[in-house]
């Protein structure tokens, strides 16, 4: 057993040792060219937060970014709801479209959204609007394979009563499944805003805009100092959505 673990052990350092020589990664540039690094630390530090309090385009930016997460979560989340029921076999009995709708939101899913922001920065010119279409098409894939696990993982002995005395099927989904599902609609709702937040600041580097855009402008024209402001206030930004998205989840779900 002790030479099994040896061996993958060396199995896997090995195989660390043929990546980094496949992708001529030089480690030792870590040390010989160190001091490039705190030269570049030396530009960065202390952050300009001037270039922020007196920039009002700033707190746009940011509002727009906050704006953007939550269009696309709410759109995203309401079409993938839609989907997420075609989807379930235990609510539509049609097995060859709810097949079709798992295979697109499977497909929807696996697209980076580095690649669709580029395909409607062409379409719709860069902005806020190529950065929504983004977040919208990425929810889409990730809740409706999350609402669809819900729909199916839901106890049917609710619903299986209902339709004995004679309920039909909106009824049943309205008295017996929409309230065992709706914690976990909130809950990943709340939980897609909050990761749909870092996606909106990351594709405002690539055209997206919001706060992304304004990082990537100051990193553009060498403002390292006004850069790291920018980080600073992203990072204090995703926090509070963070604990916020926190809170409201417990709150709710408590209630």
């Amino acid at each position: 057993m002790e030479h099994k673990r040896w061996f993958q052990t060396l199995f896997v350092l090995i195989g660390m040792f043929l990546l980094i020589q496949y992708l001529k990664i030089d480690l030792t540039i870590l040390f010989t060219d160190l001091h490039y690094v705190v030269e570049l630390l030396n530009e960065m530090f202390p952050p300009n937060f001037e270039a922020i309090w007196n920039n009002n385009t700033v707190f746009n930016s940011i509002l727009q970014t906050i704006s953007m997460a939550y269009l696309g979560t709410l759109i995203g989340g309401l079409i993938a709801f839609l989907f997420s029921i075609i989807a379930s076999n235990n609510i539509f009995n049609l097995k060859l479209i709810g097949s079709l709708a798992k295979w697109v939101l499977s497909f929807i899913r696996v697209l980076p959204s580095l690649v669709v922001i580029l395909i409607f920065v062409v379409a719709v010119g860069p902005g806020p609007f190529a950065g929504v279409l983004t977040i919208i098409f990425a929810t889409i894939g990730t809740l409706g394979k999350l609402f669809t696990e819900s729909l199916e993982n839901l106890d049917p002995t609710s619903a299986q009563s209902l339709q004995s005395t004679g309920a039909h099927k909106l009824q049943t989904f309205k008295y017996a499944v929409w309230p065992e599902f709706l914690p976990a609609f909130i809950s990943n709702l709340l939980y897609c805003f909050d990761i749909n937040m870092r996606v909106a600041v990351a594709l405002g580097i690539f055209g997206g805009g919001g706060i992304g855009y304004k990082l990537y402008l100051a990193m553009r024209v060498l403002h390292y100092k006004d850069a790291v402001a920018l980080i600073i206030c992203i990072i204090i930004l995703l926090l509070i959505i963070e604990n916020l998205s926190n809170y409201l989840r417990h709150k709710i779900l408590g209630n």
